[in-house]
C-alpha cells in the first residue's frame, strides 16, 4: 500500500483515520529495524551482553584497555558527562566512551579525524554528525559504508554517536517525569561540549542520517536552532502527527520491548509534547539550514537491489518517507525556505539509497561546513 498525504492534512488532526493507522501498522517494522542484525556493542571494546536476554553473540577480538576497563553500556559514572576511555582503531579513526548523566550509560562515539589533527592543535575543525538508524549503532556508518575513505580529504572532524535502538533521538517524556533517556541531551549538549573541550570541534557543524536517523537530523536541525547549517535525511519520517504516524511509531516502540507512551507520551493527552518533537511543527526554524530530504516513494526494487532480491516489510520506510516528506515540503515552500527534495521512485529502504543520497548531497555538506 502506498499511503498520500491529504492535501489540506493538518499536524494536529485527530488520528481519527484509524483506516490510515491500520494500514501503516506493518510499517512499524521499518522503525523496529527488522532490516538491521540485531546490534551489540562493538565487541573490540569486550564481551559485552545485550539489553534483552543478558547473554552476547559478541566475540572480543581484543582485550579492553589497560587504562580503565570500562565497557559501552555499563551504567553511568557519577558526576557530570567526560570521557572515560579512548581506543585509536587506525590513523584516522577514533572511539570515545562517555559517561553520559543524560542517558544514564556508558556510550561510545566514533570520530573520523582530518589530516594534521590532534588535541593540541591551534585551531578547530568543522563538524559533521552523522546518525544511525533503528535497531543499529554508532559503528554502522562504517560498517556499511565507504565514508572513511570517501570523507579522507574533508578538512572537518565526522562524528557517529551512539543513538540507542529505538532512542528516537529524543529526551524521553516518561510519563511527565522527564530523565533518562535523554538523547537528545547527550547529542546535542554532552556529546557536542566535550569535542568542542577536549577534541578541536568547532562550531560550523553539519548534521545526516538515514531513516531514524534522518528524523533526528531534520529535528535537531530545527529544535535547536542556529546549531546545524546542514541537514541531510535520507529515508526517515519527517512529520511525526500526520494521520496513521502516531501509531507506526508507537507500535515500532513496542517492537523494541519499549512502553509506547514512554518516548513522548500519548498523542492526544501529550499533544504539546508531539509537536515539540515534530519537525513539521518546528519547521519555521530551519530557516537559513542548507536542507536535502530524499527517499523512494513506493517499496519496489529500484536499480540499486540486485535482480530477484525478496521484498521485505522494511521497504515500507520508503512511501512512509515520501508520505512525511512531501508534507515537509510544502511548509517549506509556503514560508519560502529553500530545500532539496528527491523523491526517486523505486528503490528499496536499503543501504545503497543511502549511500548515493550522502554522497549526492554532500557538495552541499562541503559547502555548508566551509570546507
Amino acid at each position: 500500500m502506498r499511503p498520500t498525504a491529504p492535501p489540506t492534512a493538518s499536524p494536529t488532526r485527530r488520528p481519527s483515520a484509524r483506516p490510515v493507522a491500520r494500514g501503516l501498522a506493518a510499517a512499524l517494522l521499518v522503525l523496529s529495524g527488522v532490516r538491521a542484525s540485531p546490534a551489540h556493542a562493538d565487541p573490540d571494546w569486550s564481551l559485552v551482553p545485550d539489553d534483552s536476554s543478558g547473554q552476547s553473540s559478541a566475540r572480543p577480538t581484543a582485550p579492553p584497555a589497560p587504562d580503565t576497563g570500562y565497557l559501552p553500556w555499563q551504567k553511568a559514572l557519577s558526576g557530570p558527562a567526560r570521557v572515560v576511555r579512548e581506543r585509536r582503531l587506525d590513523a584516522r579513526t577514533l572511539d570515545v566512551l562517555i559517561s553520559s548523566r543524560a542517558v544514564g550509560r556508558l556510550l561510545p562515539v566514533r570520530l573520523l579525524l582530518p589530516k594534521g589533527w590532534s588535541k593540541s592543535a591551534k585551531r578547530t575543525w568543522p563538524v559533521l554528525y552523522l546518525l544511525h538508524g533503528g535497531a543499529d549503532d554508532y559503528t554502522s556508518w562504517t560498517r556499511r559504508t565507504d565514508v572513511a575513505a570517501y570523507t579522507a580529504g574533508l578538512d572537518a572532524i565526522v562524528v557517529m554517536p551512539e543513538a540507542g535502538r529505538a532512542g528516537n533521538y529524543s529526551d524521553w517524556h516518561n510519563g511527565g517525569r522527564g530523565g533518562p533517556p535523554a538523547w537528545a541531551t547527550f547529542h546535542t549538549d554532552e556529546v557536542r561540549r566535550l569535542l568542542e573541550v577536549g577534541y578541536r570541534a568547532g562550531t560550523r557543524r553539519a548534521i545526516a542520517g538515514l531513516s531514524m536517523g534522518a528524523y533526528g537530523a531534520v529535528k535537531y536541525a530545527a529544535r535547536y536552532r542556529g546549531m546545524f547549517r546542514f541537514a541531510g535525511a535520507y529515508s526517515g519520517i519527517l512529520a511525526t502527527r500526520l494521520p496513521g504516524i502516531p501509531a507506526v511509531i508507537m507500535n515500532a516502540q513496542a517492537g523494541e520491548k519499549q512502553n509506547p507512551l514512554a518516548l513522548w507520551g500519548d498523542p492526544e493527552r501529550d499533544r504539546r509534547v508531539w509537536a515539540a518533537n515534530d519537525p513539521l511543527a518546528l519547521v519555521a526554524n530551519l530557516k537559513g539550514v542548507s536542507l536535502y530530504l530524499s527517499s523512494g516513494t513506493n517499496s519496489f526494487n529500484g536499480p540499486l537491489d540486485p535482480p530477484g532480491s525478496p521484498w521485505h516489510p522494511a521497504h515500507l520506510g520508503e512511501p512512509l518517507s515520501a508520505y512525511t516528506g512531501r508534507a515537509l515540503s510544502e511548509r517549506l515552500k509556503r514560508l519560502g525556505i529553500p530545500h532539496t527534495l528527491h523523491l526517486y521512485g523505486n528503490g528499496t529502504h536499503t543501504w545503497p539509497y543511502w549511500i548515493r543520497e550522502f554522497k549526492t548531497s554532500y557538495p552541499m555538506i562541503r559547502k555548508a561546513l566551509g570546507v
